[in-house]
């Protein structure tokens, strides 16, 4: 079951320079799953509330002006040709906070906030605009690519079991809805199910739309989250409150000193950054295996481009502690696999990305939804977190070619998830040196594990594996 590169069937655009312009009903169809996905799932995107609240002191009705305006920007991602779900820079949130804090509350927190994005959005555009962001890919060695995209999967996990963390205030809930989230995207046996059967097939196609609504009900009956107190109307962010107090309009520009100091940890996030953009590279290539109809098209420098610049952006608007990543791997993964079921169910991955983000768009103006969702702000995080969490570290791993690779993966995951991602990259450097030496890049020629990386210039091709020419397999076998 395959099929030539021209043969395959890719949406229509409109060319704009490295872009191509895709708009709703008219490029693209609505994919209304996904779409009622999005409406609920506006929960992860306000689960960013609190982390503002936390370290700039901004009231909720601020910090939902920052989700707000982010939320428009997800938008940009598809509409441009970038067939992913954009997100956070989920793992870096926390070496956010801490650089962060290390400034006094106030305008020169602020400062420190709005100098570190713009940065991180200048040095991704830069990146983008030079074509460098794909040859970034053939600079770092395997065994670093795998331990920074290992790490980031031990990160998420982390921050949801660590003492303290949301599982401590949500063990039931947490337990019971990631218990159902897990085995509707991943079980073999759900796979199998949902083939056989008419209702499950069309339940599968709500993702994890009942699992949200789900623990709406399981955590008041636990006792974990009060009942929701649904209020009726449209959401009211203060967006003058926004501008005046927390944005270069009110507080001017941070000074060159506050650019200086954030160089360290803008080079650290971007290393996490560019474990996403490998994984959604590696996602997207997959999907595209089991598809071979569909062809997709991921260029990591246009991706750059679209993140970096809503990076920039927010800095001036809406400085945001979680960032702008350029993919929500959970939600990426549950849309991937509704598209693998083939035509009939998701015509484009496109049209399930962009119904997904126009869903999360409205369900943040949307008051019901909102308050609907709020008291269990911290169960959809941890949802999101732990399925990021397995993604990772079953790509991480892919990415290593050799048994050596997979030991110095397995080091620098650890070190990143404790110490954090500088640390995890210097210690990526020594070990590849100790132990590599002259082949620093190149790594040994056991390939025990994963792919053939033999395209220095571009992005590496993720070739068929026999699990998945059997998941092809059962898939004609179906359709």
């Amino acid at each position: 079951m395959s099929s030539s590169p021209e043969s395959r069937y890719e949406s229509p655009y409109i060319a704009l320079g490295p872009f191509k312009v895709r708009l709703p009903f008219i490029h693209y169809k609505f994919e209304l799953p996904d779409y009622l996905q999005g409406l609920l799932m506006c929960a992860v995107d306000l689960a960013a509330i609190p982390l503002m609240t936390e370290l700039l002191g901004m009231p909720f009705e601020v910090a939902l002006a920052v989700v707000m305006l982010n939320g428009l920007l997800y938008l940009t991602h598809h509409l441009l040709g970038d067939p992913t779900v954009p997100g956070w820079i989920t793992p870096a949130v926390p070496l956010l906070m801490a650089y962060c804090a290390t400034f006094p509350v106030g305008p020169e927190r602020v400062h420190a906030l709005i100098a570190f994005q713009l940065m991180l959005g200048v040095f991704s555009i830069a990146l983008g605009a030079t074509g460098m962001a794909k040859r970034v890919f053939t600079y770092i060695p395997a065994a670093m690519k795998s331990g920074i995209i290992v790490g980031a999967g031990l990160s998420a996990v982390i921050a949801v079991f660590q003492v303290g963390g949301k599982f401590d205030a949500f063990p039931w809930t947490i337990s019971i809805a990631v218990g159902l989230a897990f085995y509707l995207i991943f079980s073999q046996h759900f796979q199998v199910l949902k083939q056989k059967n008419a209702f499950w097939w069309n339940f599968a196609k709500l993702g994890i739309l009942p699992i949200v609504l789900l623990a709406v009900v399981i955590a008041p009956l636990f006792n974990e989250a009060p009942w929701p107190t649904i209020q009726w109307g449209i959401s009211q962010p203060d967006f003058i409150g926004l501008w005046t107090h927390y944005t270069v309009f009110g507080l001017g520009m941070p000074p060159l000193s506050m650019f200086i100091s954030a160089i360290p940890t803008v080079l650290a996030v971007y290393i996490i950054v560019f474990g996403d953009v490998l994984s959604a590279k590696v996602l997207l290539d997959e999907a595209e295996q089991i598809r071979p109809d569909q062809k997709i098209d991921y260029n990591p420098d246009r991706a750059h481009l679209i993140f970096g610049g809503r990076n920039a952006i927010m800095s001036i608007f809406g400085p945001d502690v979680a960032m702008c990543g350029p993919k929500w791997a959970a939600m990426l993964v549950v849309i991937i696999e509704r598209f693998k079921g083939g035509p009939k169910a998701m015509g484009s991955i496109i049209g399930g990305v962009g119904s997904f983000r126009w869903g999360t768009n409205t369900g943040l103006l949307l008051l019901p939804v909102v308050t609907l969702v709020q008291p269990i702000l911290g169960v959809a995080l941890s949802l999101t977190l732990l399925i990021q969490g397995y993604v990772s570290v079953r790509l991480g791993i892919l990415e290593a070619r050799s048994q050596r690779d997979l030991g110095i993966a397995g080091v620098i995951g650890a070190v990143l998830a404790i110490k954090g991602a500088s640390w995890a990259f210097a210690i990526g450097v020594v070990l590849c040196l100790l132990i590599y030496g002259k082949n620093f890049f190149r790594g040994e020629n056991d390939r025990t594990f994963a792919r053939d990386l033999n395209t220095p210039e571009t992005l590496p091709e993720t070739p068929l594996k026999p699990a998945t020419v059997q998941r092809v397999a059962e898939t004609a076998a179906v359709e």
